[in-house]
């Protein structure tokens, strides 16, 4: 596999970049995109689920989008050092019934020397908002 820069050990700036591309990859809603950033045999935790392997995150990707729609994500660093990084995060959907949510959470990330994630363990809490509360607009996508 070819590197994946920016790569650890982290500073500060190149721990920004990593999460921007996170945050830019899953804001696409394409999940074999965002796969492409995970080592092949990735483990994550994702509320109560437990994935392991980029197939597996690729069909948990695709089953999110299918329920939640119109999602737009926001990352921000919380911390890094050598190859991990822990950020805090929100997004907003809705449903298909035309619900609106915000979630609210935190991710730890650890890095192989390729820069591919090899793990990624998420605690997401939930909050069902009205369409005048969102933070975030953006254009829909064609």
């Amino acid at each position: 596999m070819n590197p994946r820069p920016p790569l650890p050990p982290f500073t500060e700036e190149t721990a920004r970049q990593k999460i921007q591309a996170a945050e830019d990859a899953w804001n696409s809603r394409d999940p074999e995109r965002v796969s492409l950033a995970y080592t092949e045999d990735t483990e994550w935790r994702n509320r109560s689920e437990f994935l392991r392997g980029r197939a597996a995150v690729v069909e948990f990707l695709r089953r999110k989008w299918e329920k939640e729609l119109d999602y737009r994500l926001r990352k921000e660093l919380w911390t890094y050092r050598d190859h991990r990084i822990a950020v805090r995060f929100e997004y907003e959907f809705h449903d298909a019934s035309g619900q609106w949510h915000r979630a609210y959470g935190n991710e730890n990330w650890e890095f192989d020397e390729l820069g591919y994630m090899r793990s990624r363990f998420a605690s997401i809490n939930d909050l069902a908002i009205a369409e005048a509360d969102r933070k975030f607009h953006w254009e829909r996508k064609a």
